[in-house]
């Protein structure tokens, strides 16, 4: 574990994180290396950095946007179809304020089919964002955010339900 920790650390995560734009299919194809479940369809921009991509998984047809930080102790799941935008952090981990060596504890972030988690969001250990939910640029995320509601602020909060327009509705 030591080894493939140093080996993602030092030499691969900077080829994916500084790799161009159109090097999407190289981003992937290393994650997949180092453990990520990718599903087909998906965009993994330039700039994303990914803390241990043996606890990643991504579904079908999802976007991870670019300068995304996924500081991923615990397992990180995103659904189907779901975006994460650009300069957003899902962190899987703290720090026992209540011990006195203040050692890591993480659990592990969801986010559920056709969800959008907007630019510039930081989510927290164990949050679970609920199938179908937007979650507003530059929230804060500390507790779970329901299916299909919009949700934004600092603390987030529910703000109204998502409706989508159109025949192909769930």
């Amino acid at each position: 574990m030591l080894v493939r920790r140093a080996l993602w650390e030092f030499m691969f995560m900077p080829l994916v994180a500084w790799s161009p734009k159109w090097c999407g299919f190289f981003r992937k194809g290393v994650l997949r290396l180092f453990g990520a479940e990718i599903g087909p369809g998906c965009i993994v921009s330039s700039g994303v950095r990914v803390l241990m991509p043996w606890n990643l998984k991504v579904g079908s047809h999802s976007w991870i946007g670019w300068d995304v930080d996924i500081y991923n102790y615990a397992p990180v799941t995103l659904g189907n179809n779901c975006v994460v935008s650009q300069y957003t952090y899902l962190c899987t981990a703290s720090h026992d304020h209540t011990a006195s060596d203040f050692p890591l504890i993480y659990s592990p972030i969801s986010v559920g089919d056709q969800a959008w988690v907007a630019a510039k969001c930081i989510v927290g250990p164990g949050v679970v964002i609920g199938a179908g939910a937007v979650v507003g640029s530059g929230s804060v995320v500390f507790k779970d955010v329901p299916e299909w509601m919009i949700c934004a602020g600092n603390p987030c909060r529910a703000l109204k339900p998502r409706e989508l327009k159109g025949a192909n509705n769930p």
